[in-house]
């Protein structure tokens, strides 16, 4: 109940903060969900990103064209991961991989539409350009699942075991490749792999750049205009 009012709360002034929280809330999970035993782990993470989807929707409900198509990824997402638990159908993995992708990719750019080209530099917007960061990171980290699902072999310190054990481990490679740490305790061996690797590096590099230009850009032209 007390969730269900807290997200009728939520409006353009503070959708950012929400979506935000819920991603922050689901890298941690992912990572606390490892403590408990190997045939929970993937259970909980499915109800920590079906939690995500729903705060997804509720911030982003204000773009009405994505926000259909949000929610008809996230039906699909729950249709597909009911056949997974009901029939263990391997190639189900895959699907929930692709539609959670896919969820993410609409998420990130309906964010950006909303950050970049809609309005007033506020912090509200300021805390979505956090959000369109852990987006990224969240993208990459599902496409390095989808690689090991196809190419077990594909890195090392990632073993080929089910994608929600390895969800917290693809995450945190992902963000220490989009920060271009890179600790080295986890590396691409494949071509394709080590392709992907490096886009997210420079990605890494230019996103703060283009994006933090683009907000403060704005924000001159929004005093200007007061100004003026």
């Amino acid at each position: 109940m007390k969730l269900g009012k807290r997200l009728k709360k939520i409006d353009e002034g503070n959708n950012f903060f929400y979506l935000t929280l819920a991603l922050i809330a689901l890298l941690i999970s992912s990572a606390m969900a490892e403590v408990v035993g190997t045939g929970i782990i993937n259970h909980l993470l499915q109800l920590f990103i079906i939690i995500t989807f729903i705060v997804c929707l509720f911030s982003l409900r204000f773009d009405r064209n994505w926000s259909r198509f949000l929610i008809s990824l996230t039906i699909c997402w729950v249709i597909v991961s009911v056949i997974k638990l009901a029939l263990s159908i391997r190639e189900m993995d895959f699907i929930m991989l692709a539609l959670t992708f896919a969820f993410f990719f609409g998420t990130f750019k309906s964010t950006a539409k909303q950050v970049l080209f809609q309005g007033d530099v506020t912090i509200n917007k300021v805390i979505g350009s956090v959000a369109l960061f852990l987006l990224l990171g969240l993208m990459w980290a599902i496409v390095y699942l989808i690689v090991i699902e196809y190419s077990p072999n594909a890195f090392t310190g990632m073993e080929a075991i089910s994608w929600g054990e390895n969800f917290s481990n693809a995450a945190y490679f992902s963000f220490v490749t989009l920060t271009t740490l890179g600790y080295g305790d986890i590396s691409p061996l494949t071509p394709l792999a080590q392709v992907i690797v490096y886009l997210e590096a420079i990605v890494g590099v230019f996103y703060m750049a283009i994006v933090v230009s683009s907000l403060v850009s704005a924000n001159i032209e929004q005093r200007e205009h007061h100004n003026g």
